[in-house]
């Protein structure tokens, strides 16, 4: 099935993409990346759901493959029974080593189960995994900081620390968004230095990015940096 689905795969290589593509995701060796669009890919997992070989693919982990992960991503995306899908990622967050198949992993099924989800994406920020840590963090700012925010959250996130970029960028992303989207709540973070410099710092230049804060807003942050 394996060798079915690299055949695919290669046949639908953009060479000039995969050359492009590379430098975006450093963490990633470029003779693993075949080179295929995302569109592509996705599409390419529709078909395998229909056509019945998904189950057999995801089956086999881990993957040698970019592409490979991230098709194995978008089926197991598709799922319909939350528990499977959780139990799916936890499969996969362990081998995932960059920061776009991390990102990709947006299950259609997470804002109709936010207690599941809630839970286990407390459970994988406390992971020692790198991406397993910055994927719980982004189920937060995905799914938790408009009717399902709590303020706990916030603490929670700050809390982490970590040498890792990928972690702390997405820490920065989270508390960026949620100051577009919980002002009052958010601030106090950043009033009070609860981040670490480069978190804090980081925070406060994408939130200036954003077109949700005010400009009114984001001088005053820029009065926060440190």
């Amino acid at each position: 099935m394996n060798d079915y689905i690299l055949n695919r795969l290669f046949l639908l290589r953009d060479e000039k993409y995969r050359d492009f593509h590379s430098k975006l995701i450093p963490s990633v060796e470029p003779c693993r990346i075949i080179g295929v669009r995302t569109p592509v890919l996705r599409k390419l997992s529709g078909e395998l759901i229909k056509e019945g070989s998904a189950e057999e693919f995801i089956k086999e982990l881990p993957h040698y493959y970019y592409e490979e992960n991230n098709l194995h991503a978008f089926i197991i995306c598709e799922m319909k029974d939350i528990d499977k899908l959780i139990s799916e990622i936890d499969r996969l967050l362990p081998v995932v080593d960059n920061w776009a198949t991390c990102d990709s992993i947006r299950p259609k099924i997470f804002n109709k189960n936010p207690e599941k989800v809630r839970d286990a994406a407390l459970l994988w920020m406390k992971s020692d995994k790198e991406y397993t840590v910055r994927f719980g963090i982004e189920c937060m700012m995905v799914y938790f900081l408009d009717d399902n925010f709590e303020e706990q959250f916030l603490r929670i996130v700050s809390e982490i620390k970590s040498e890792k970029y990928y972690i702390n960028m997405m820490i920065a992303w989270y508390f960026a968004t949620a100051l577009s989207k919980q002002w009052e709540a958010t601030l106090p973070y950043l009033e009070k230095g609860l981040l670490s410099q480069w978190v804090h710092n980081k925070t406060i230049s994408k939130a200036n990015e954003s077109f949700r804060i005010s400009d009114e807003r984001k001088k005053y942050l820029k009065t926060l940096k440190k």
